[in-house]
């Protein structure tokens, strides 16, 4: 496995595979074959950009969600993590150790719509004991992507 080259598609998945093998002193069709067996193992899953959406759509709201789960005999957690999942407002699902199981990244037009997706389908799943939802104000970095620049946050100038 070509840690250098996934590390490079990671910072940089739209840069060329003739780039890519310069950079790497490798021939394009080495490079070529290495990212096809990688997509063919699912080592490599998406290329994907990453968005300011705060630029974009200010309607847009985010929220990361803690669910306290009840495993199930056999399944663990995967069975409500698969439900939740399928979601389309959901982004983003983790299994995690500490004082809650999964964290679940929703996203939604209002701060009504993401507390009603969690009322109404993710507090009603079964073995979903509890949830607590933390809205994101404003995001600084994702993906290792800086998306804070010279423009200023309307709070820094309340003090």
């Amino acid at each position: 496995m070509n840690v250098k080259l996934l590390k490079l598609l990671a910072s940089k998945a739209r840069t060329s595979v003739e780039d890519i093998a310069v950079m790497l002193d490798m021939r394009v069709e080495d490079v070529a074959k290495e990212m096809d067996e990688m997509e063919k193992e699912g080592v490599i899953r998406a290329y994907k950009a990453v968005v300011d959406w705060e630029r974009v759509d200010t309607t847009a709201v985010t929220a990361l969600i803690q669910l306290s789960v009840s495993p199930k005999a056999g399944l663990g957690f995967e069975e409500v993590a698969k439900k939740v999942m399928n979601y389309p407002e959901v982004e983003t699902v983790y299994l995690m150790s500490g004082g809650y199981d999964l964290c679940v990244m929703v996203r939604g037009k209002t701060f009504q719509e993401v507390a009603m997706f969690v009322a109404k389908r993710l507090s009603t799943i079964d073995s979903v004991l509890s949830t607590a939802t933390h809205f994101v104000l404003r995001r600084y970095k994702e993906n290792d992507v800086v998306l804070i620049g010279k423009e200023t946050d309307e709070r820094e100038n309340l003090v």
